[in-house]
């Protein structure tokens, strides 16, 4: 038999009729359970597969889910989506990705060209550039499924998934100041982006738990999370050109981290000898670093897969949604050589 098998070769085959193979292989209590082992066995010997926009068509569903983030370069996004597709093609929907590269025009196409493609859904972390987010509110307001990841938005009714990001910074802070630093820096994403607001508000809980002043002149903010190399060593620069230099830096975001250390070796300054470092990444390489740096990780995979979860059970509700969770999923402290204070006996 050559070409895709299509429930007329099995009728035929088989001298039933197509409706009857139909309600066989889906499975209907009105066929016998003698007539449905013979449609199935005989279906997966020949290999069918059911035709994707049959399937559509017959339900008005593509089974495509939307998937927007800022680039797959970054080390959470490329494991979030992982666990997305991991949850995804288990169900039997395929994942359309695409990227923003920080950019709300390029948000708002990637977008527009999801919904030409009729995806029943959408999973979004949203652009740092994004401050009008008409877009997403008017699909929600239509009931269309949306659930927001990692970077998600405080005035949309949607569910959501995010880690603790106060808590992590909140951590990453402390560490430092129980390892004898006391003049942190803090670089941060966007500070329109509710994960920035979250990390600083961490870092200045732990800094005001343990006595210590915050210095507004200490904090400084990447429009672009770090993509762009320069505004990591501008941020550096400015903070090194202070009076009283910071002894160590707590970094924001995976981009940030990585864009930091290299500055870092670029300044001819040594981690943690002239400045100590712990940052937000998901990346294995950290590890490997010299010296080894000390991150606050997220579980970036098991984000993908529970707000796919959640996604794919509102596709798949028969009535409107109109009750929304937020899930927050705790990060983990892992102290590696960056945070150490080689001048603390």
């Amino acid at each position: 038999m050559f070409g895709a098998v299509t429930i007329k070769d099995i009728a035929k085959a088989l001298g039933l009729s197509t409706s009857t193979v139909s309600r066989a292989l889906n499975g209907s209590y009105e066929i016998g359970a003698e007539t449905k082992k013979l449609v199935q066995e005989y279906a997966e010997k020949v290999h069918y597969r059911p035709n994707p926009i049959a399937l559509s068509l017959k339900d008005q569903k593509s089974h495509s889910i939307g998937v927007v983030v800022a680039e797959l370069a970054n080390n959470f996004f490329s494991q979030a989506i992982n666990g997305i597709e991991s949850i995804a093609y288990s169900s039997d929907y395929h994942v359309i990705i695409t990227q923003t590269h920080e950019s709300h025009e390029r948000e708002i196409a990637n977008v527009e060209h999801l919904m030409s493609r009729h995806v029943d859904g959408l999973l979004v972390s949203v652009a740092s550039g994004s401050t009008d987010l008409k877009h997403f509110q008017s699909l929600r307001d239509r009931g269309f499924p949306i659930v927001f990841f990692d970077r998600v938005v405080d005035d949309i009714e949607a569910h959501k998934v995010v880690t603790n990001n106060f808590k992590g910074a909140f951590d990453a802070t402390e560490l430092l100041i129980n390892n004898g630093f006391k003049r942190i820096a803090h670089i941060a994403m966007a500070s329109n982006l509710a994960i920035s607001r979250e990390r600083l508000n961490g870092y200045k809980a732990a800094l005001e738990k343990h006595g210590l002043p915050f210095d507004a002149e200490y904090v400084k903010h990447c429009l672009h999370g770090g993509r762009a190399i320069n505004e990591v060593e501008e941020a550096i620069a400015e903070l090194m050109a202070l009076a009283e230099k910071p002894d160590a830096v707590f970094s924001g975001s995976d981009r940030i981290t990585i864009g930091c250390f290299g500055t870092f070796k670029k300044m001819g300054l040594t981690v943690p000898n002239d400045v100590a470092m712990v940052g937000f990444t998901d990346s294995d390489v950290t590890e490997l670093f010299d010296p080894p740096l000390t991150v606050i990780r997220q579980p970036a995979f098991q984000i993908g897969q529970m707000a796919t979860e959640m996604l794919i059970k509102q596709i798949r509700s028969k009535y409107p949604v109109t009750e929304f969770v937020t899930e927050t999923l705790s990060t983990e402290l892992i102290e590696r050589g960056s945070a150490k204070n080689t001048a603390k006996p």
